[in-house]
């Protein structure tokens, strides 16, 4: 039986989230949402704040990477403890940690301050989700669905990320339109706006609080002596070859890409944050439709040849020779960049054994992690020194030779629900 959720908490969410899903999968993708709308304007605001307090290129690039990094070491340790603690209480507690990001953050202005709460922090400056969230949260799901349905289940989480995530990119203006209405400067604007990403931490506690305590916690089995086992060797490949796409992924995050846009074209928040919404959405109803293929070629197949596209598409903008074009490849991108990311997380849950979930969805997110937080102060350093867009030319260079390796390595390697399509007579 399904532990007892408090009903006023589901019955609001429930407006929200589709009917037939467990209480406890409505709530951990409601939390989804809310951090999705906080990382959705804060990578966009992020640069324009650095930028106000004095700091250029090269030093949002340094803070990205710190926010990379940080996330990358307490994710791993939270993944390899995971097993052993309860899922509801990390995941509060990671959740007030997003409160008191969005604090400091709005009451500091020198660059080493900024840079320890960026290392020890929430901040998120992707359009993708890189903290500790990530695993707590992906193995509940798992658990939660059948084999069937586990990718449909991922590519709502995804969805309901990327779409609150366009969102929040879209109101990264405000910021601006307030400081013009009120004639007030704005950098006290950008700092409120930390206070609002504090704020939205605040909402997801208290969404993770209403998790049931016998479902939120590890399974009563007892913990394994290690958190890998048999999938090892899988899981250890699969995070070299996501590291890899990371590091390509890193020279591109969201912060550095409007940095980009808005030095090449002299574009203002507001039409950043347009662009990022669309993407965001365009990414977001992907999802749907990476499921659909995936029931039909594969998870793998359906990866890779998603991907490789997309991935040209981005070697392509810096050679837009006006905004429209730039615009154009970066929403045909988004189009198709983004199905890998439920297909990735539903793969790597169904090659590994229930009990080595938590561990897998951390050593998978982690070197990704430390390999994108590598790479934005590289990309800042580029921008800094060329206004050509080195950084997208050479993140789709090597996410292509990712996808051609995995789909190489890990062609034969089926999940269940595959195998057992294959035997059906």
């Amino acid at each position: 039986m399904t532990p007892r959720v408090p009903g006023r908490t589901v019955r609001r969410w429930s407006r929200i989230l589709p009917a037939g899903m467990a209480p406890e999968t409505r709530l951990l993708l409601a939390a989804r949402g809310v951090r999705a709308i906080g990382d959705g304007f804060v990578s966009l605001l992020l640069p324009v704040y650095l930028l106000e307090l004095g700091h250029g290129p090269f030093e949002t690039g340094v803070i990205a990477t710190a926010t990379l990094a940080g996330s990358a070491l307490l994710t791993l340790l939270v993944g390899l403890y995971a097993q052993r603690a309860s899922g509801r209480s990390l995941l509060i507690g990671a959740a007030l940690l997003m409160m008191l990001t969005g604090i400091a953050f709005a009451a500091l202005e020198n660059f080493w301050p900024l840079l320890l709460v960026a290392f020890v922090g929430t901040l998120n400056p992707s359009s993708g989700d890189v903290s500790v969230f990530l695993p707590l949260e992906q193995a509940q799901l798992a658990r939660l669905a059948s084999h069937r349905g586990r990718t449909s289940l991922f590519a709502r989480y995804s969805f309901m990320g990327s779409i609150m995530a366009a969102v929040g990119a879209l109101g990264a203006a405000l910021p601006e339109a307030a400081a013009k209405l009120t004639g007030a400067e704005l950098r006290p604007m950008l700092q409120a706006a930390f206070l609002v990403y504090a704020a939205l931490g605040g909402l997801a506690l208290l969404l993770y609080r209403s998790l049931p305590r016998a479902v939120a916690t590890a399974d009563p089995a007892p913990a394994p002596a290690k958190p890998l086992g048999r999938s090892r060797r899988i899981v250890l490949t699969l995070a070299a070859l996501f590291s890899l796409d990371a590091f390509a992924g890193g020279l591109v995050v969201q912060s550095l890409l409007a940095l980009w846009l808005f030095e090449r074209f002299g574009i203002s928040l507001a039409a950043a944050g347009a662009i990022f919404f669309w993407t965001g959405v365009l990414s977001a109803l992907s999802y749907f439709a990476a499921a659909w293929i995936a029931e039909r070629i594969g998870l793998i197949n359906t990866m890779v040849f998603t991907h490789l596209p997309a991935n040209l598409f981005l070697a392509l903008v810096p050679f837009a020779p006006s905004l429209w074009l730039a615009m154009a490849l970066l929403l045909a991108r988004s189009a198709l960049s983004q199905m890998d990311v439920p297909t990735r997380t539903s793969y790597v849950m169904a090659v590994v054994s229930p009990d080595e979930r938590p561990a897998a969805a951390s050593v998978t997110s982690v070197p990704r992690s430390l390999a994108a937080a590598a790479s934005p102060m590289l990309a800042g350093a580029l921008l800094a020194a060329s206004g050509f867009g080195w950084p997208l030319f050479l993140a789709g260079g090597l996410k292509i030779i990712y996808d051609l390796l995995l789909l190489v390595m890990f062609r034969n390697v089926r999940p269940p629900e595959e195998t057992a399509r294959r035997s059906d007579p």
